[in-house]
């Protein structure tokens, strides 16, 4: 994390241009810029810039944007709840049609079945996501758009709609700007959720609706790697000897394959669902601007275009933190699934 930090913070500041040119263009004198460098403290030395920066990080401070002049925090909280709708919702799709089309793939090994999904594999692995958002939003949003299958273009919600916070429907007296309310106000900038405690089913159905395109865009690279991870592993496992017993005791197919085969071959599965569950939250950037989705990855690129370097820098450590958290995840996982390792 503090690689991270380090090399984010440096690079941000390698790259052309200055945030007082970028904000304020024509009216940026360099009597106005020197002004502005010397309010936002950056007219002190790279060194002590980090220095100031990496204390102000241990007190759980990332900072103001300069853009904005807001927390970056208070920004987060309502950005990245719709980065991880968006990220779960794209993962969910990924394993749900990946895992299925591998181990299909392995039964069905040099058949017409395998070749064509692993055609398809490779053309999703090799399918670039803002092609294939355009692609989506042309086909869903105006080919098919006096069909019921017209989606959403972009947005998360429809005009008109509103998702109360769940404290406000229950009446929780909670006061602004504290850690409880930032905290409730997270969870509430979480739809889904949100819609799901508060029994607001339109705003739920509205919701999913503006989810399907960017999530099936972003879910199209972590699918095919997904279904060719399951196929390799569910191959090396279906020769082993406990699958060739299991069969011999009788033993149902679906038995054999789920019970005896899958769970022995989950654990490069699980690696690397965990990898792209990481990756896709990084991956959000072109979707979230593609969709008009105003979660991480879209301020994140708003945020280089100014040169916003507090923006820059809080939202990257917070990627990198979910791929150090998700990789911690996976690897207590494998104690669940092999007890060999729990043995160990």
């Amino acid at each position: 994390m503090f690689g991270v930090l380090a090399v984010t913070f440096a690079l941000a500041r390698m790259v052309p241009g200055d945030p007082c040119t970028a904000m304020l263009g024509e009216k940026a004198t360099e009597e106005v810029c020197a002004r502005f460098f010397r309010e936002k403290g950056l007219d002190k030395p790279i060194p002590v810039q980090f220095a100031i920066y990496s204390r102000d990080i241990l007190k759980g401070d990332l900072g103001n944007s300069l853009r904005f002049q807001r927390p970056v925090t208070q920004i987060l909280v309502e950005r990245l709840p719709q980065t991880i709708e968006l990220g779960l919702s794209a993962l969910i799709i990924a394993t749900l049609l990946g895992v299925p089309a591998g181990i299909l793939s392995a039964l069905r090994h040099n058949s017409i079945i395998d070749v064509l999904t692993m055609i398809f594999a490779n053309v999703g692995v090799s399918m670039p996501v803002f092609w294939l958002g355009l692609m989506l939003a042309y086909l869903f949003a105006l080919v098919l758009k006096d069909t019921p299958f017209w989606l959403p273009p972009s947005g998360r919600l429809t005009a008109g709609l509103t998702a109360t916070p769940f404290y406000e429907v229950y009446g929780w007296d909670v006061e602004p700007g504290t850690t409880t309310y930032r905290l409730l106000e997270f969870f509430a900038n979480l739809y889904i959720f949100n819609s799901i405690i508060t029994g607001n089913w339109e705003v739920l159905k509205d919701t999913i609706r503006h989810l399907i395109l960017p999530s099936v865009a972003l879910a199209t690279i972590p699918m095919a790697i997904i279904a060719r991870m399951t196929r390799s592993s569910m191959l090396e496992v279906l020769g082993r000897d406990y699958v060739r017993v299991a069969r011999a005791k009788g033993l149902p197919e679906w038995r054999v394959i789920l019970v005896h085969a899958l769970r022995n071959a989950m654990l490069p599965v699980v690696t690397i669902i965990g990898l792209q569950l990481g990756a896709v939250f990084s991956g959000a950037v072109l979707t979230e601007t593609i969709f008009g989705l105003a979660g991480v990855g879209r301020s994140l690129f708003e945020a280089i275009t100014a040169r916003d370097y507090p923006v820059i820098q809080g939202f990257t450590l917070v990627i990198a933190f979910s791929y150090v958290l998700i990789n911690l995840i996976v690897d207590i996982s494998y104690a669940f699934l092999d007890p060999r390792i729990r043995l160990e």
